[in-house]
């Protein structure tokens, strides 16, 4: 237990001992909300990394390649295409971003459509779709302690220890806002994703010199769901598609591309994370396809990751534990902080938004939202934390919530076509939708060939927002206003002083 809880000690040292180092105090809320758009390529990168790959990829991914095979690879296609859409989304989000100063995703979204509705209505959906993820990372930190204390702390007291840390780290997610966050995730993703490989590698060859090769592998896992099966023939392309749509959805993530310093540092950002990506993400599994005949995996698969890192002793435990604890707080902290700025800038201030400049009200906000949020996170994940088998479920599950932003938000960004009225009427039939089947059909819809709730969503959503886009195009001057905004000339190095989406917008 000294050596797991040790491990974990100094490494949170390290990150405060960084953050405090680099602490500077936010002068605007912009500051505290984009970090003042100044990173660099490789900031983005880890930043991009450290969000994207929770430390639920080490528990709930990696278990679920462990106990159902090949199927466990459905993420990696999803996350590169997200890196593509990276590539040809930096343009556009970053030059608007600049120019108009925004600070969130619904921010975005509502100056793209003139309209405060569509900016308090996705900063909602965010939030909702994004606690499951919060509650994730917790019940994650639970599991670490938990084998990290090697048998001495009960799972109940576990989950309670790691709840405890992340609520500490939060304290300088409050204090610092988002340069806080991406400075962290450098350290963090250094950890998870570079030392994380390296033990990955290590442990796949000690796997396959070991006699635990494919042919050790149950037939069944090299199967995925397909005509036949009880989830449906169209399953495993729903999940794809609602992680490929629903990537650049989530409010965390999108805030990546208003922290760069650049358009050049987004796009360098997504040549350095796509190769990354595709080996750590391709090795993770297949240790998890390897591992799925050792002793004590297939009664818990959620666990692989430990139970193989067992094969190096108490200190290669105790790194791993290390590894999964920086993977969830990158994620956790830039799930929070997103989550807080868009209740502060865009369901607080977004239903009368006036737009004016900070004057300190929506930092506090910010922070109390945070706050708010930790708390409720580690009140349900204490109440669920029985059930730590259903992990990738709610993985899944999330992304059915926040991909119902797809449409106005991919359609938005690459097709000028596209009305406020439509861009509502779509995100809260498709949500609605989707919560509805998802209660009654909480995997598959076997009725529609295995489509999941989300998608099933989905395409009603779109054909909402297609349908508007064409039958009722809006009037003149708000046709005149988005020509402006796609045929303006990139924005200058500056962003324009006092120029906020309400003095742009048009409409309700």
């Amino acid at each position: 237990m000294l050596i797991g809880y040790g491990a974990v000690a100094l490494f949170f040292l390290l990150v405060v001992a960084v953050l405090e180092r680099s602490h500077r105090r936010a002068g605007t809320f912009t500051d505290y909300a984009v970090a003042g758009r100044s990173f660099g390529s490789w900031y983005q990168t880890m930043s991009f990394l450290n969000t994207w790959l929770p430390g639920s990829i080490f528990i709930a991914f990696t278990g679920l390649a462990a106990g159902s095979g090949a199927i466990g690879f459905y993420y990696l296609p999803y996350s590169l295409l997200a890196v593509v859409l990276m590539f040809f989304m930096a343009q556009r989000v970053h030059d608007w971003g600049r120019r108009f100063d925004l600070r969130t995703q619904a921010d975005f979204l509502g100056l793209r459509f003139g309209s405060r509705r569509v900016r308090s209505v996705a900063a909602v959906i965010g939030i909702v779709s994004s606690f499951p993820w919060m509650v994730l990372g917790l019940q994650s930190l639970g599991l670490v302690f938990s084998y990290l204390s090697f048998g001495n702390v009960s799972p109940d007291a576990a989950i309670l220890i790691g709840i405890g840390v992340l609520a500490v780290r939060q304290i300088w997610t409050v204090r610092m806002g988002m340069r806080g966050v991406v400075i962290s995730d450098m350290v963090q993703g250094l950890v998870a994703y570079v030392l994380g490989l390296c033990v990955i590698v290590g442990l796949l060859v000690w796997m396959l010199t070991n006699g635990h090769g494919l042919d050790q592998v149950p037939g069944g896992h090299f199967a995925i769901p397909g005509p036949g099966s009880p989830v449906g023939p169209l399953y495993v392309m729903s999940i794809i598609l609602t992680g490929a749509v629903g990537g650049w959805c989530w409010p965390d993530i999108f805030v990546r591309l208003f922290t760069a310093r650049s358009t050049a540092a987004i796009k360098k950002s997504a040549v350095q994370a796509a190769p990354i990506l595709f080996v750590f993400a391709t090795a993770l599994t297949m240790l998890g396809i390897l591992a799925a005949g050792l002793p004590g995996v297939s009664d818990a698969p959620d666990q692989v990751w430990f139970i193989t890192a067992g094969v190096g002793g108490t200190a290669l435990v105790a790194l791993a534990g290390v590894i999964v604890l920086a993977a969830t707080m990158g994620n956790v902290d830039a799930n929070m902080q997103a989550c807080g700025a868009q209740f502060s800038n865009d369901v607080l201030r977004g239903g009368n938004g006036d737009g004016g400049t900070d004057d300190g009200r929506e930092t506090r906000s910010a922070r109390l939202a945070i706050v708010a949020l930790t708390v409720l996170a580690a009140a349900v994940a204490m109440a669920t934390s029985k059930d730590s088998s259903g992990l990738s479920n709610l993985a899944i599950i999330s992304y059915q919530g926040i991909c119902q932003l797809a449409p106005a938000l991919l359609l938005g960004i690459f097709w000028r076509r596209g009305t406020a009225a439509g861009a509502i009427g779509g995100m809260v039939t498709g949500f609605a939708v989707a919560a509805a089947l998802q209660v009654a059909y909480p995997v598959s819809i076997p009725w529609l060939g295995g489509l999941t709730s989300g998608v099933a969503g989905l395409v009603l959503n779109t054909a909402i927002y297609v349908a508007a886009a064409l039958l009722a195009p809006g009037p003149d001057a708000e046709r005149a206003r988005v020509a402006a905004l796609f045929d303006a000339p990139p924005a200058a190095g500056h962003r324009l002083p006092g120029v906020r989406p309400a003095d742009v917008t048009a409409g309700p």
